[in-house]
């Protein structure tokens, strides 16, 4: 098997990963791989917040007769913390803007913040109630416990809003914290008639799309008994509706979301996408008895995707940080990442750092695979005799060049297996750095040196001059040729194309993860240039074994030579010496 139509299939594979990644981001894994993943990842036990609860409770006919309710026009009530300026209408408190005082929705520094919720979901009722699927904002009558509130961090502050529908008197009280972005709810509702009572109530979520980018699609989540899962538009159009114990339910998108914790599981959920609109409810039955009350208690987390503000919040929130299909290897990846940025103040440099780290852990991998290709490299010149030799027979052709690897000792597939095992992780790193809210508008060197052109100044946007797609680009070109160079002509201009490919991939990415691929292809250039330079190859033990082999030999040959010359002479000395003996005493016997 030749090596480069293995190396060429690997990397066309993952140019097919990363572009449909791209275009269909992955949906959620199937159910049975998600709690298998969650009993993979779960942690150690830790002290989590309370989950909200749901009583019955018996109501005083005194304050049923509701004396001191007069309803008011609706108007606006702000509520001001270090985090966040949520401005709710006192019909029904709904909620008109949640404007997020840490993000703006560019990185120019006049830019207006995130609001996650526009004026154009207002018709929807964000935050609202319903009653048996009647809009409490319209067709209730509210009254306001309250005024504006300004919190600092560790203040809570309440706001009660009072409402009536018929006999029905809805209590709804919402608590504040200073440092948090959750709002807890306690809602009463209360049959103030002498009669039994039965209605279905449900809270509203509803948000037009967070953002327009195919890199970042707002969808709906949700938690149930069977895990995570995330409905997009095109599965919205008709709505959805699910009942399978639901923990909470959001609008999200990759950094932010609007969600909702529900009392209990045994909730209906329903969803839906219309007019450019996400909706859900979440509703429950319930059966009043004459002047009597039931409470449920909720919590609202509106806010980015941070898993500071997201650990140890009640069923299993934390979980709607998920990164796609390799979700398990991308959440110890960004753990290692925003370690870094605790002693660096800059995700870039954390970038940078991270890819070191995974370089070092892969390196006995990528040296095996570099020192594949050495040897492969070393064998090219004898491939390409055996190719001209057998080019009119393949079979023939094929036989000799396994014969080759086998006298070598060489694996064609040794340089592509460890590439193989790297896969998951880039992918993983891809989706981590992707759907990170931490590197949303973080900057990396936010000018170009010495002047006061805008260039790294968002690591979650492509580079708008196109510098470090291309220099990956040139990187890539350069490990091209520092590989052996394939046999087969076709295959030499499809590798030769091959950078020109990831470039017109990587130009829109955002810069973060064009950064780590640029960083990986400068320490591999590194890694490939030390291995040429070492002299550990075992092609060239090989050849000087057998060098060192023809050499001894040849010597041994020339020292028997050596030996039999001076056999031969020392019988012909002895000859002579006895011919001269003998005639020596010839002569005595003839002078006797």
């Amino acid at each position: 098997m030749d090596i480069h139509r293995v190396l060429i299939a690997v990397v066309l594979s993952l140019a097919v990963l990363v572009v449909w990644n791209l275009l269909f981001p992955p949906a959620t894994p199937d159910r049975e791989e998600v709690r298998e993943e969650e009993r993979l990842e779960e942690p150690a036990p830790q002290e989590r917040e309370p989950a909200p609860e749901e009583r019955e409770e018996p109501w005083d006919p005194q304050e049923a007769q509701i004396p001191d309710f007069e309803a008011v026009e609706g108007e606006q009530i702000k509520v001001d913390t270090p985090l966040y300026q949520a401005t709710f209408n006192s019909a029904g408190g709904i909620l008109e803007h949640f404007v997020l005082k840490e993000y703006k929705q560019d990185i120019d520094p006049d830019a207006p913040k995130v609001d996650l919720v526009t004026p154009r979901s207002l018709a929807r009722g964000p935050m609202g109630i319903t009653w048996n699927q009647a809009p409490t904002w319209t067709e209730g009558e509210w009254t306001l416990n309250g005024d504006d509130l300004t919190l600092e961090p560790g203040d809570e502050k309440t706001l009660t809003f009072t409402g009536r529908m018929g006999g029905i008197k809805f209590i709804r009280e919402m608590t504040f914290v200073g440092d948090h972005y959750k709002i807890q709810e306690s809602l009463q509702v209360v049959n103030t008639t002498q009669a039994q009572a039965s209605g279905e109530i449900a809270n509203i979520l509803a948000s037009p799309p967070f953002s327009d980018s195919r890199l970042n699609p707002t969808r709906v989540a949700y938690y149930d008994q069977d895990g995570l899962s995330h409905e997009r538009e095109r599965n919205l159009s008709d709505g959805i509706s699910r009942n399978t114990g639901i923990q909470w339910a959001g609008i999200v998108d990759h950094y932010f979301m609007l969600t909702l914790v529900p009392a209990s599981p045994d909730v209906r959920l329903q969803a839906h996408h219309g007019d450019d609109l996400f909706q859900i409810s979440l509703s429950k039955s319930m059966y009043l008895e004459p002047e009597s009350a039931r409470t449920m208690d909720q919590i609202y987390y509106l806010g980015p995707k941070d898993r500071n503000y997201l650990e140890g919040a009640p069923n299993n929130l934390e979980k709607s940080i998920y990164y796609g299909w390799f979700n398990i290897l991308a959440q110890p990846l960004m753990y290692v990442l925003h370690f870094f940025y605790q002693y660096t103040a800059n995700y870039g440099v954390a970038i940078l750092l991270l890819t070191l780290v995974i370089k070092i852990i892969f390196w006995p991998l990528s040296h095996k695979s570099y020192k594949s290709m050495n040897q492969m490299k070393k064998l090219q010149p004898m491939m390409t005799k055996i190719r001209e030799k057998y080019k009119d027979d393949r079979k023939a052709m094929n036989e000799e060049i396994m014969r080759l690897y086998k006298t070598y000792k060489v694996n064609p597939l040794g340089g592509c297996l460890p590439i193989l095992v790297q896969i998951p992780v880039f992918i993983a790193l891809y989706q981590g750095l992707l759907g990170s809210v931490e590197l949303r508008h973080a900057p990396f060197i936010s000018h170009i040196p010495f002047t006061d052109i805008v260039w790294l100044a968002d690591l979650s946007a492509r580079d708008p001059f196109y510098i470090t797609p291309l220099l990956m680009g040139a990187t890539m070109f350069l490990q091209q040729r520092m590989a052996p160079a394939p046999g087969d002509p076709m295959q030499a201009r499809i590798m030769q194309f091959l950078p020109l490919v990831f470039i017109f991939i990587f130009i829109t990415f955002p810069s973060g993860l064009v950064i780590y691929w640029l960083a990986n292809n400068v320490l591999s250039i590194g890694q490939q240039w030390y291995m040429l330079r070492s002299a550990d190859v075992p092609l060239q033990k090989a050849e000087q074994k057998a060098a060192e082999k023809a050499g001894k030999g040849s010597r041994d040959h020339e020292d028997d030579q050596e030996k039999s010359g001076e056999k031969n002479q020392e019988k012909s000395g002895e000859q002579q010496k006895s011919a001269q003996q003998k005639a020596a005493g010839k002569k005595k016997k003839k002078r006797k």
